[in-house]
């Protein structure tokens, strides 16, 4: 029934970043109102067991694998408006990602939470912050393993702005609370 009344929402929205001819248009967000707003998105990076241990064992032969992936990701999130042709440039106010290794993968899950008071939400900061720490995990271990596989970039969840509150219903349960950034909103 949840997949229903999703598949039916669905329908009953349009394309906001087409027109009314059908191109392409970057959506005017002028009239929005400013409100707190954060996503978390999550991916995954699957490789050998042998892979993710010498990963942990530090023996990657180009230095601190999680350290620069997180940079990586972080990094990104601040360029999502030059890497995604409709996106507003954003005034990003945290971006904290999060990568654990997990040997049931085995691998790694990474996390990215994106914070903002702004007129338009961040899913795609948080999604791209997952999507550039995953591709520079692989290219960090790349030399041990070229089959590693990303997977499951999705978002987790998002608050703020006129749609509201979303949860992934499938992932709700994985999602890391994040930090407090001491800002009290």
């Amino acid at each position: 029934m949840l997949a229903q009344n999703n598949l039916m929402t669905q329908e009953k929205k349009s394309l906001s970043h087409l027109n009314a001819q059908g191109e392409a248009q970057m959506v005017d967000v002028s009239e929005k109102a400013v409100t707190r707003r954060q996503a978390i998105a999550e991916g995954k990076i699957v490789m050998s067991l042998a892979t993710l241990e010498a990963i942990e064992a530090g023996n990657a032969t180009k230095g601190d694998v999680i350290g620069t992936a997180k940079i990586a990701g972080i990094m990104a999130a601040k360029q999502t408006a030059n890497l995604i042709p409709l996106c507003h440039p954003l005034p990003l106010k945290k971006v904290e990602v999060n990568i654990k290794s997990d040997r049931n993968l085995p691998g790694y899950v990474i996390q990215a939470t994106v914070t903002i008071k702004a007129e338009t939400g961040v899913e795609m900061e948080a999604l791209t912050a997952v999507s550039v720490s995953a591709l520079t995990l692989y290219d960090m271990a790349k030399a041990l393993e070229k089959s590693m596989s990303i997977t499951d970039i999705c978002l987790l969840s998002k608050t703020g702005g006129k749609s509201g509150t979303y949860f992934n219903q499938v992932t709700e349960s994985q999602i890391t609370p994040p930090s407090n950034d001491g800002d009290g909103t």
